[in-house]
């Protein structure tokens, strides 16, 4: 290497070293505090709705959504959001509909934010018939201090938390965003999807369970199923604790599947490769867990 090229190398990295030393002290005298250089500002606005409904729908793209119990028997909606990127928020025939509205030119998305916005949902009762929830990156959280007819929700790379109770149909789909369901006791049909994301249930009565994943883990725990519980992955692991159905089929490629029923089964497990142990009941309803590769492990509590 010339010494021309050595010197423009020193030249170069003391030039970064003096780049970051003058951006941490910057930092220091804004107290670390990164959205003070923030290019995009926002704001908190509430939106109040006197009208009476019973369905909600929702379509924004990365606003993280709350779900809470009004403390004074009004419906408002409370956004942290962007000055040119605000939310519209109305009632039309009894549904109350919440959607972004964007007004931002070209210029607008060339900038620098260390925020995300977000809202809270305010809602007087307890009991609606629908919530229908179309994301791209929103986190949505439903408290179980509220009950649903039907939820269906989809997201991209959002995570979804759902305690709430639900009637007749449970239906989440995401891509890498992880999903947990939990306090469900009304026997609805759940069908869940993701990618990448993992499923998580905890404490269901259903009628029917369905989950499709790619590379997530599913996992139930407490679930117990009427009629049947059907879960198919490729690489995710599928895990059972104290969970059972009538019939249960269950097949990946090269996830494990392990855990413990509730009650006798009449097994029929395949691993093409993998190591199978199973109970050798002759009686119960039909267990089945097809793997190319995994391992499966069932026990009967």
């Amino acid at each position: 290497m010339s010494k021309a090229m050595k010197k423009w190398l020193i030249t170069a990295a003391s030039l970064t070293v003096l780049g970051f030393v003058v951006f941490a002290g910057a930092m220091a005298a804004l107290g670390f505090d990164f959205s003070k250089i923030s290019t995009i500002k926002y704001e908190t606005n509430t939106y109040e709705v006197s009208e009476e409904f019973d369905k909600i729908s929702i379509d924004v793209d990365i606003t993280d959504i709350v779900f809470a119990r009004s403390d004074d028997e009004s419906c408002k909606v409370v956004c942290f959001e962007a000055e040119k990127v605000k939310h519209s928020v109305r009632c039309t025939n009894g549904t109350l509909t919440i959607e972004m509205t964007d007004d931002r030119k070209w210029y607008d998305y060339i900038g620098i934010s260390f925020a995300s916005p977000k809202m809270t949902i305010y809602l007087p009762q307890s009991e609606y018939t629908s919530l229908l929830a179309d994301t791209d990156t929103s986190n949505i959280d439903i408290p179980e201090s509220f009950a649903f007819k039907q939820l269906e929700i989809k997201t991209d790379t959002g995570d979804v938390d759902c305690m709430a109770n639900v009637s007749d149909i449970i239906k989440i789909e995401s891509d890498t965003g992880d999903i947990d369901v939990s306090s469900v006791e009304s026997g609805c049909d759940i069908d869940i999807k993701t990618d990448t994301g993992s499923i998580k249930l905890t404490d269901i009565f259903c009628t029917n369970f369905t989950a499709e994943s790619d590379t997530g883990d599913i996992s139930l725990v407490n679930v117990a199923a009427v009629n049947r519980i059907c879960v198919e992955t490729d690489t995710g692991d599928v895990k059972l604790k104290n969970s059972d159905a009538e019939e249960l089929l269950i097949e990946t490629d090269t996830g494990d599947v392990t855990g413990t029923l509730l009650s006798e089964k009449i097994f029929t497990a395949k691993s093409s490769t993998g190591d199978v142990s199973v109970p050798k009941s002759k009686m119960g309803g039909i267990c089945e867990i097809i793997t190319e590769t995994g391992d499966i492990k069932i026990k009967i509590k």
